[in-house]
């Protein structure tokens, strides 16, 4: 069954000086303040789109791995999963990069580092996120 899930952003005024609010409507999890100021410089209290980005990264990124090491026969204890998405004024977003810890009981490290980076290209995000470069860094937690 497909799923649709939703946002919407009101900005006011130019990109440099401007502001908008972006919320997640399909959640109702809150309301987000956006800037240009935010998305280039210091986010003091305010969010971009890169941020979410990185958010539904990370999120989508730990799920398709708990999930593909579970069908090996190796359920997770955690996965801890950290999303950097890199945006270039002019250029725009030129990669994300994971960076994943997990406690996996039983799993070799061979085995946890061909997952991980199996779980990479098929997360969905990463999927959407083909055309920028995606990097790894796995680690198996004791």
């Amino acid at each position: 069954m497909a799923a649709t899930r939703t946002a919407h952003t009101v900005w006011n005024g130019d990109l440099i000086s401007g502001s908008g609010q972006t919320t997640l409507d399909s959640s109702g999890l809150g309301t987000f303040d956006v800037t240009w100021k935010a998305r280039t410089e210091a986010a003091e209290g305010k969010t971009s789109p890169e941020e979410l980005i990185a958010a539904a990264h990370a999120s989508c990124f730990s799920m398709a791995f708990s999930n593909m090491l579970a069908q090996a026969g190796h359920a997770p204890e955690e996965v801890n999963t950290k999303a950097d998405v890199t945006f270039v004024p002019g250029t725009g977003i030129t990669g994300s990069h994971l960076t994943v810890s997990a406690k996996v009981p039983g799993l070799s490290e061979e085995e946890f580092q061909r997952i991980a980076g199996e779980a990479k290209v098929g997360c969905p995000v990463s999927g959407a996120l083909a055309s920028i470069e995606i990097t790894l860094d796995a680690t198996l937690a004791s």
